[in-house]
């Protein structure tokens, strides 16, 4: 009768650690549209394969009356399960239980499965749903956080690390979502900042409401925090599950391959007239990938954000590939700070995690201007080059139409170690245009010119003769710097092609603790 009892409490404890903060903080939680902790992660992971682990733990703080009020789990649940039959470790904060704000306690579950899934080489989720620090613990909860943190930057490049603002997330909070390698954020219910709107309105005067200082439309568009914006958590969660179906265990194992039921020499004729007759029009740059991609299934990351350039995750012949595209669509595809950062963060998580990269092409240059200039351009572009540069996995580079200047160089070239480097018979790879390649070279002749007519027949003339030289990519292919010019039409085989001869590419980098990218 006794050990009867023991496990009747054991099961009452369960029933109480699985409601939180009580059935009324939870029905509170459900009135502002959110799930709860475990709600969340049962959405997340394969049915009935979540494993809790710490569900007993209860805080250690006697400040301020907090011994009086406990609760197990001590508002976060942590644990291991799977998703698609691989195993991940996630932990949920639970926003019943103290807002959700952490605690020492707190701190050593969420490093305990960050540890554990780095022993066993397994991505970690961490769903963030809290007010930030608990203040009744003071230094102790900040030490937490710096725990987190180290590990965080510990973990990077090892396993990957995904984060998903499903509530507040604040102050030296928001410092552990931004040192993983993908934030996803909700509308609505999502905020990120350093400070509150409070204390901006009580330092700088500034009178700004929660969603325009760190809601998920300024994340996601404007300061690129968030790389993916959901209408809801059930979007979210399905999200991050299809996230993880192109990205490996970790840095050691490549990626699952797809069975491929799309044939590898499908030919596509809508590239053969997609690139326009006029140089100065644009196109959509994702009409193309959709065209030469698996079944025409392309994730892509950042999609609001630094939109002059595409970056994702889509498959060839089953293979798991990152994209980076220039995109004519938007600021003609000129690269600008955001979007060099943007593809050089991408290329370098690929990079660490043995995934190949795919490069389109069609850039007209950097963004010229003061604010560019004055925004570090030299210092962000470098970034992108140095990205390449250093990466080990196979490149595919195709130039479409434009290639110009710095810019071709930084987008994948043959001398950042391209491994194979394709063009288009549309593409252009010059200096720079021709309008302002004729104002260098032949400055002098025209303003010796009077005659307007003239005048404007010289220019004509000459910027013909310089297109007919460089507006077209055979010269580089002279040189060994284009590798072949295909069809349009045959793209999606020879990309295939390509990445099955460097399915053995073996290239190690110099001997170094660590390198120092332009930041």
């Amino acid at each position: 009768m006794e050990n009867q009892q023991k496990v009747k409490n054991l099961i009452d404890l369960r029933v109480k650690a699985k409601l939180g903060g009580g059935e009324k903080r939870i029905a509170s939680q459900h009135a502002k549209g959110k799930f709860t902790a475990r709600e969340r992660i049962d959405m997340l992971l394969d049915e009935g394969s979540f494993e809790e682990l710490d569900m007993f733990v209860t805080h250690r703080c006697y400040n301020f009356g907090l011994e009086k009020e406990k609760y197990l789990g001590d508002g976060v649940v942590t644990g291991h399960g799977t998703i698609d039959g691989r195993t991940v470790y996630v932990f949920a904060q639970d926003f019943t239980v103290f807002g959700g704000s952490l605690s020492e306690t707190m701190a050593l579950k969420i490093c305990k499965v960050m540890d554990m899934a780095m022993k066993m080489g397994c991505p970690v989720i961490g769903i963030n749903d809290s007010g930030g620090a608990r203040i009744q613990e003071g230094v102790t909860s900040l030490a937490g956080y710096a725990e987190i943190f180290e590990r965080n930057i510990l973990a990077s490049g090892v396993i990957p690390q995904i984060s998903a603002i499903f509530g507040p997330c604040a102050g030296g909070a928001v410092y552990s979502p931004a040192l993983t390698d993908f934030v996803l954020m909700t509308e609505q219910n999502s905020y990120m900042f350093v400070t509150g709107p409070k204390v901006v309105k009580s330092v700088t005067g500034e009178d700004i409401s929660t969603e325009d200082l760190g809601g998920a439309d300024v994340h996601a568009g404007k300061s690129g925090v968030s790389h993916f914006k959901v209408e809801n958590e059930e979007e979210g969660v399905l999200m991050i599950r299809k996230l993880l179906s192109y990205l490996p265990q970790n840095n050691l194992e490549e990626a699952p391959l797809v069975d491929c039921k799309d044939p590898i020499d499908r030919l596509e004729d809508s590239l053969n007239t997609m690139v326009p007759d006029n140089p100065n029009l644009p196109y959509d740059m994702k009409n193309v990938i959709h065209a030469i991609v698996d079944n025409g299934e392309f994730l892509e990351v950042h999609r609001h954000y630094a939109r002059n350039i595409i970056c994702g995750f889509a498959r060839f012949n089953g293979v798991s590939t990152g994209i980076v595209a220039n995109q004519p669509n938007f600021l003609a595809g000129v690269l600008d700070c955001d979007s060099s950062r943007k593809a050089a963060r991408f290329v370098r998580f690929c990079d660490a995690f043995n995934i190949p990269v795919l490069t389109l092409v069609d850039v007209p240059g950097f963004l010229p201007g003061s604010g560019q200039e004055y925004a570090g351009i030299i210092t962000h572009g470098a970034k992108l080059m140095f990205a390449y540069g250093e990466a080990t996995v196979p490149k595919v580079t195709i130039t479409l139409r434009k290639s110009y200047g710095g810019a071709h160089d930084v987008m994948s070239c043959k001398q950042l170690r391209g491994d194979f480097n394709y063009a288009w018979p549309t593409a252009e790879i010059a200096v720079m245009g021709a309008a302002g390649a004729i104002e260098v070279l032949e400055g002098r002749a025209i303003a010796g010119i009077s005659d307007p007519e003239e005048k404007a027949k010289y220019i004509t003339e000459k910027v013909s003769e310089y297109n007919e030289k460089f507006a077209n990519p055979y010269q580089a292919a002279s040189y060994g710097y284009i590798d072949d010019i295909i069809e349009p039409r045959n793209t999606r085989f020879r990309i295939i092609r390509a990445f099955q001869a460097l399915q053995t590419k073996k290239v190690v980098n110099p001997l170094k603790k660590h390198c120092n990218i332009p930041l």
